[in-house]
């Protein structure tokens, strides 16, 4: 069988292969219900009969909005066999941030999950001419609600149902005019430095990108992941969609956004992945859990961690392990470390990824510690996701590992990592400035700055327009002091300040949880959050965090200074991306008096 390089075709090709086995998992009134592939090609034959019924042509876009579950897959596959350009966006957006998207990418339908998504829609409904319908998924709260412009999803299917009887080979016909250069999905940037942008990604990418990410680690049919990032989002779409149709292994969704720990212990996946943010929380948990523990049990930790440890640095160095210490760990995994990662659903797992953001190296080590491969990868959604990752036993410390098969990265004069490969986006929708200036040559001009070694494995150094030149002219990476102090259980995310300035401070904002329950432990009064930042022992619990990074870095990277910010940052508010990520542009000038505050002579001390 040859390989198919529309998404329709690899879908079509993998159904037929497998039309019994479980493609999709979802838990609904406490039971675990599985779907079949060939449930799901059913399924999608519908919806995308009832689009094209309804006047969806191809390359017309079709929005989707709501957390992960099967239904929002089901719209996105249904889109795309139908010759239409899938458009995810993120359940927490705002609606002044759906409608931007509705409006520029010139949706025709909109799939909505529930009646807090539909709502989004008719703060804009006057406003929004290119849309035909809306199609809601989860009726909860709406059973009296009547719109000419609104269906359910039931309605929807049993529309394609009759236009299936009508026009039985129009769904196929569509699926077959498909090209490989014909857009697959529009995914918009988060848009930590300005409005998002339409990204846009071809079939051709997104099948090459499928096969070419497991090339040096294989998944297999049998394997099982958890759905619980962002779909809209190019890292979980990967997974759940375009990998999964490719490879045939089972996906699992979480119930919720806020039970994805309990799932992850009761799913058990084989393949894990999950940006930095989850993965430190992770290890923070462990940490903070084993300081509550008897003397004992710290002990019997310390020793299983240490032995791991020594594991970790042989392998992360590709050194060969020796007899002894392979006997050491097997004790150490089976009486501690194996108890430990099944406790976090962690136990099947074959190999984890982190990606979306920049992992601290400590933490990447602690988990080759206990047993868990987790690897780094790199990439960015004009690359289809992935420009580099590790080999499953070849991982090194700090580094993200050697261009994928079939990619090449060089790196510019400026130290700017330039990337070429079949995953290279088509271009920004209707923004050919920012297309010009990203896509040069057939080079992709990443924004990062980066080397590569001896081995051709890749370093991310920083972002490079976030690199600060202090006022000795010193440059520095924030990036990397920023990751050492986020290994802190006590610190969730740090932002460096010093460009222009004689030294560098810090932004730091705190790990809630871990830091209430020191608060607890240690007997500190406080009723609100702000409390917290604001008291004396809190900070000078922080003050201990950032003494001992600095011993870790070179003199003119101390942080001299720092200032907990007074309140958490939320996506709602602008202050992250969907990812986590601090939108830097908004934490300057949102606490400017607070940075100023660093640089004065009242601040001293």
């Amino acid at each position: 069988m040859t390989a198919a390089d529309t998404t329709p075709k690899v879908f079509e090709q993998t159904v037929a292969r497998q039309p019994e086995r479980v493609a999709l998992r979802q838990k609904t009134f406490g039971l675990w219900r599985d779907m079949s592939w060939q449930t799901y090609f059913e399924q999608v034959r519908q919806i995308g009969s009832a689009l094209i019924a309804m006047g969806l042509q191809p390359g017309e876009c079709v929005g989707i909005i709501g957390d992960n579950c099967p239904e929002w897959v089901l719209a996105d596959m249904a889109v795309q066999c139908a010759g239409g350009v899938s458009v995810g966006i993120y359940a927490t957006n705002a609606w002044q941030q759906v409608q931007f998207i509705v409006d520029h990418a010139e949706t025709t339908f909109l799939f909505v999950e529930n009646e807090e998504q539909l709502d989004k829609w008719l703060m804009f409904r006057d406003q929004a001419p290119s849309l035909r319908k809306v199609i809601v998924w989860d009726l909860e709260g709406l059973q009296q609600f009547e719109d000419p412009l609104v269906m359910t999803f039931e309605a929807l299917q049993e529309a394609g149902h009759r236009a299936m009887k009508d026009a039985p080979e129009a769904l196929t016909q569509r699926m077959h005019q498909v090209k490989p250069d014909d857009l697959s999905v529009l995914i918009y940037t988060s848009g930590t430095t300005g409005p998002p942008k339409g990204a846009m990604l071809t079939h051709r990418n997104v099948t090459w990108m499928a096969r070419a990410v497991i090339h040096d680690n294989p998944i297999h049919r049998s394997d099982e992941v958890l759905s619980f990032l962002p779909l809209c989002h190019i890292f979980e779409r990967l997974f759940s969609v375009f990998a999964h149709i490719t490879h045939g292994y089972v996906v699992n969704f979480v119930e919720k956004p806020d039970t994805v720990t309990d799932n992850m212990v009761e799913v058990s996946p084989t393949v894990g992945y999950a940006v930095p943010r989850i993965w430190e929380k992770y290890a923070s948990a462990t940490t903070i859990r084993m300081s509550d523990a008897t003397w004992f049990k710290r002990l019997v930790f310390g020793l299983a961690l240490s032995v791991g440890k020594k594991r970790a640095d042989r392998i992360m160095n590709f050194q060969p392990l020796p007899a002894y210490l392979r006997l050491m760990f097997g004790l150490a995994h089976f009486a501690v470390l194996r108890k430990l990662k099944k406790r976090m659903g962690l136990d099947r797992i074959r190999i984890a990824y982190s990606g979306a953001a920049p992992i601290a190296p400590d933490v990447l080590h602690y988990f080759q510690s206990i047993g868990v491969n987790l690897v780094e990868g790199y990439g960015q959604t004009e690359g289809t996701g992935v420009t580099c990752i590790s080999k499953a036993d070849k991982v090194k410390f700090g580094k993200v590992g050697p261009p994928l098969h079939g990619a090449e990265v060089r790196i510019a004069e400026d130290g700017e990592i330039l990337v070429k490969s079949p995953g290279v986006f088509k271009g920004y929708y209707k923004n050919d400035a920012a297309t010009r200036e990203t896509l040069q040559d057939g080079w992709l001009y990443s924004g990062d700055v980066g080397e590569l070694d001896e081995d051709g494995y890749l370093r991310i150094t920083d972002r490079k327009k976030d690199i600060i030149v202090t006022a000795g002219g010193k440059n520095i990476t924030p990036q990397y002091i920023e990751n050492k102090l986020k290994a802190s259980p006590y610190i969730n995310d740090a932002v460096v300040i010093g460009d222009r300035r004689k030294y560098l401070t810090a932004l730091i904002m705190i790990d809630e949880d871990n830091v209430i329950k020191y608060a607890q432990d240690h007997k500190i009064q406080f009723a609100t959050y702000k409390d917290l930042t604001l008291d004396e022992d809190i900070r000078n619990l922080i003050q201990a965090e950032v003494d001992q990074v600095n011993t870790q870095v070179a003199r003119v990277e101390n942080v001299r200074k720092f200032a907990i910010l007074p309140k958490k940052l939320y996506e709602e508010d602008g202050e992250v991306t969907p990812t986590m990520k601090v939108k830097r542009k908004y934490v300057h000038k949102a606490f400017e008096v607070l940075i100023e505050g660093m640089y004065t002579r009242a601040s001293a001390g």
